[in-house]
């Protein structure tokens, strides 16, 4: 089934379908009234011989520059192939998936003045599977993503290179391949096309699914590593957290209610201890905490995706046309920041939780750095060591880029968001999150697999809910006895977390909220 866009009501988890399940995009057919009427309003005022800001002007410091009718074409065909400056390696095919969607959403709310036959051409791009090549650097996030979103419009035009068919060709062959007829920019239409916050929000809604995932699984390799430690679950009761409010707090504590059901190794209270340490005793205070946080953006987020980003807007009802400052990233960047920021602290926490499985100090009888053969072996002592290498690397990407600016466009541009690079650091840390967490769950089923060599438990003492973890670990992954080449094992545990492999056996014991 399609996914029926009007600029008004489409889902992150829309968005998703398309970027990453290649569903097929349409235009609702009151959208393309809405588009119609806004293009047929802009037509009205080219005959009337309008000032207006991009259509019948220059752009930036050069607003003051006025521009003949005939030059309104080449205005346009110039601002993208002039604006196509991003560097760096290519986007993602489902950064680029999900940007183009986006575009094509807030242009489908009929405020931006662009031709309906140009957003259906972008639509027929998508579903043809023809992404145009995305250099990732060059955005300042105001105004909104110009360099990314021209690269988009360049491919539109069929101009520049794009993936097609798995490879990296012209846009104009893919295009006549697909059957699509290159777009010939009329007025207003290349203002309509680069200037808004798709890419940045293309970026982070990706990196805020992954995200949302990530939490659950966090909670999953707190529960292993409270297994294999011992770990007391009374901290986790609904009173404590009832007492402190935060919604967060109690879903964390429940899910880790649920995960530790039944087994005969982490209990209410345990003999030889009061109390865990803080990685295991305030989890739903800190998982809560990024998980209040991710909320938060999610909403953001949802906002976003149906927001019309672009400058001027078009209000054919009142016969104005308006200079605003929609395509201003700040409200994304924000919130991308905070993204960030609340998956470093899953991962954070998770390095603590592996160096008290890791390290003999603190592991509570198990044997030093998870290996029978100290001393010929090293076991999973430098596997802590890359955790934390990873996690003091997403303390340089935490630095919120929002609080940064830089002038741009002879001034006139002079205070911009940095948004883009938010989002884009934002995946950075979640993908370092996702491997330090990926350690903990080697660490935490080593530790589950040594307590019985050692004669200390049974898997069989497991909770349901991680031993159906553990079982579907050792589909993938074996004890390890003798040193191994440990790089080649922690993937397995950085695909299972990526892939939603890990979360999907244990979902199918437990439901998690």
């Amino acid at each position: 089934m399609a996914v029926v866009i009007n600029g008004r009501d489409l889902t992150v988890e829309e968005v998703i379908r398309v970027c990453r399940g290649d569903e097929k995009v349409e235009i609702a057919p009151e959208a393309q009234k809405a588009i119609q009427k806004a293009r047929d309003y802009i037509e009205k005022k080219l005959e009337e011989g309008a000032v207006i800001y991009g259509l019948t002007t220059g752009f930036g410091k050069f607003a003051n520059v006025l521009i003949s009718k005939e030059e309104t074409a080449d205005l346009q065909r110039n601002l993208i192939i002039s604006h196509t400056c991003a560097l760096g390696e290519p986007y993602p095919r489902q950064y680029v998936r999900a940007a183009m969607l986006l575009r094509c959403n807030a242009l489908s709310r009929g405020n931006s003045g662009i031709r309906l036959s140009t957003v259906q051409t972008m639509v027929d791009m998508l579903n043809a599977g023809v992404h145009p090549v995305i250099p990732r650097k060059g955005s300042l996030g105001a105004s909104g993503d110009l360099a990314p979103l021209s690269h988009i419009a360049l491919g539109l035009i069929g101009l520049g290179k794009v993936e097609y068919k798995g490879e990296t060709v012209d846009a104009a062959e893919a295009l006549k391949d697909a059957g699509i007829t290159p777009v010939e920019l009329a007025a207003k239409e290349g203002l309509a096309l680069n200037n808004g916050t798709q890419m940045m929000t293309a970026v982070g809604v990706n990196v805020l699914w992954d995200a949302m995932r990530l939490l659950k699984v966090a909670d999953i390799a707190t529960a292993m590593t409270a297994e294999a430690l011992h770990g007391i679950t009374k901290a986790y009761d609904p009173k404590v957290q009832e007492l402190r409010g935060h919604e967060g707090q109690k879903i964390v504590a429940e899910n880790l209610l649920t995960l530790l059901d039944g087994s005969k190794n982490a209990f209410d209270v345990q003999p030889t201890k009061v109390q865990d340490p803080y990685s295991l005793r305030c989890i739903p205070q800190v998982h809560g905490a990024s998980r209040d946080a991710i909320k938060y953006v999610y909403d953001v987020v949802s906002k976003e995706i149906n927001a019309v980003t672009d400058n001027p807007l078009v209000f054919p009802d009142e016969d104005e046309v308006i200079s605003g400052g929609n395509f201003h990233g700040q409200p994304m960047a924000l919130a991308f920041d905070f993204m960030k920021m609340a998956i470093s602290e899953l991962a954070d926490v998770s390095e603590r939780r592996a160096e008290r499985l890791i390290n003999p100090a603190l592991s509570e009888g198990l044997p030093g750095f998870l290996t029978k053969h100290g001393g010929v072996c090293s076991g999973f002592m430098i596997a802590q060591y890359a955790a934390a290498s990873m996690v003091s690397e997403n303390k340089v990407y935490d630095h919120p880029a929002c609080v940064d600016s830089i002038p741009s466009s002879g001034n006139q541009e002079d205070h911009v968001s940095m948004g883009t690079t938010s989002a884009r650091t934002a995946a950075m840390v979640l993908d370092n999150a996702q491997k330090v967490i990926g350690i903990e769950l080697a660490s935490a089923a080593q530790g589950i697999w040594l307590r019985e060599e050692i004669g200390e438990s049974k898997v069989e003492n497991l909770a349901p809910a991680t031993k159906a973890a553990y079982d579907y670990i050792r589909t993938l992954s074996d004890p390890i006895d003798q040193d191994i080449i440990m790089h080649d094992e922690l993937v397995k545990f950085d695909e299972m977390i990526k892939d939603n492999s890990l979360l999907e056996a244990v979902e199918k014991v437990v439901t998690l909220k």
